[in-house]
């Protein structure tokens, strides 16, 4: 096995060998890498595998053993100086294939005898088709009530479904459960670091496909904040490489209807309050009443200069039916952050990338009944 980084965590600063074990031993809370890779220059890049292992320098694992090709996803003009990454076009059709390639990848390397997850849909799909890859018998928890489409992809791939009485948080206690039993490998995109440092693909890709560039401002949803905090870790890398000179603005979006990073932001606080009221929300891929790395994500906003936006179920259903009407079907979930900045003026020239994070085809179309609200990791 190849040297992999330790962990640290970000709250008490204790360090962890990367292993099985899946969270800080002294807080419980999730585990960041010591780990700060230079990328490559642009001029290098050229002619390498087309997908995200094409930026082998910034990933903490080397020579790759599986890939479904993910990554490498197209950036479309939306309107005006606003263009969309199609992130839907993954293999499992969402951007947490991002992530769980490099999970299942560090789960061949630590040889457990059972890898587990817990997911209301998207982060298990990839999970469980990642596994299935690399020959790993996978465990998903889901909540009662999980998208009978989502939970017939999974059991596909050859992955057990337990579905867990209770809310998303109910699930979540249940895998990490399973998860401290010996011999098992916890595909945790909340806690596991090494799923981060997938996701920040997302924008080492803008920044080759935009010619060694990004846009003024980044718009990214957030629930457990994954595909913002790993687009703050590639933002640290570009700029402490010289390769990029501007750093672009990051936005945060919630839905309403579930919004405590918001609720936070707006009270100044650094970290989660007292829990928020939530309500049913179409959005329920970003429906978590309390994510794990709350601190980092409110951290990573003011450290990029933006803001948390929130919009309404009605925005959320005029923008999904608003995209269809542009030939992308993508889950509400997905169109959270163009109901966030079609029609704003607050963005002024500044040009502005949007993700379109998962595809239509799992999820509920507008004016479809919502779904429950999450309490735990999505």
């Amino acid at each position: 096995m190849s040297l992999l980084p330790d962990c640290v965590c970000p709250v008490d600063g204790t360090r962890v060998r990367t292993s099985l074990a899946w969270c800080c031993p002294v807080c419980k809370g999730p585990l960041d890498l010591d780990y700060h890779p230079t990328p490559t220059p642009l001029k290098s890049l050229a002619g390498r595998v087309n997908s995200l292992w094409r930026y082998a320098e910034c990933l903490p694992i080397g020579s790759p053993t599986l890939s479904l090709g993910e990554g490498r996803t197209p950036l479309v003009p939306l309107e005006g100086a606003v263009s969309a990454k199609l992130d839907f076009l993954q293999p499992t059709l969402s951007f947490k294939d991002r992530g769980a390639v490099l999970l299942a990848e560090l789960a061949l390397r630590l040889g457990p005898d059972r890898v587990v997850a817990d997911s209301t849909g998207n982060a298990g799909t990839a999970v469980a088709a990642y596994c299935a890859r690399a020959g790993l018998p996978t465990t998903v928890f889901v909540p009662a009530g999980t998208s009978g489409k989502k939970l017939e992809q999974i059991r596909a791939h050859g992955a057990r479904v337990a579905e867990v009485d209770g809310d998303r948080a109910a699930a979540a206690d249940a895998a990490r459960g399973a998860a401290d039993e010996a011999g098992t490998f916890y595909a945790s995109h909340v806690y596991n670091p090494y799923f981060l440092h997938g996701t920040k693909t997302y924008v080492h890709e803008l920044w080759e496909d935009l010619g060694g560039r990004l846009p003024e401002v980044l718009v990214l949803p957030v629930g457990n904040g994954t595909l913002l905090l790993g687009a703050a870790l590639a933002l640290r890398e570009l700029h402490g490489a010289g390769l990029i000179g501007r750093i672009p603005t990051l936005y945060a979006v919630q839905a309403e209807a579930v919004s405590p990073i918001a609720a936070a932001w707006r009270a100044g606080a650094r970290d989660l309050g007292e829990p928020v009221q939530a309500s049913a929300t179409l959005a329920e891929g970003i429906a978590i009443a309390r994510p794990p790395r709350a601190r980092q994500i409110l951290s990573v906003v003011r450290e990029f200069g933006g803001d948390v936006l929130t919009v309404t179920e009605a925005e959320i259903g005029a923008a999904q039916r608003d995209l269809a009407g542009r030939g992308l079907y993508v889950e509400p979930t997905g169109v959270a952050c163009w109901a966030a900045v079609a029609g704003s003026e607050r963005w002024g020239a500044r040009r502005v990338v949007v993700p379109l994070c998962g595809a239509g085809v799992r999820g509920a179309f507008a004016g479809a009944p919502a779904a429950s609200p999450g309490a735990g990791p999505a």
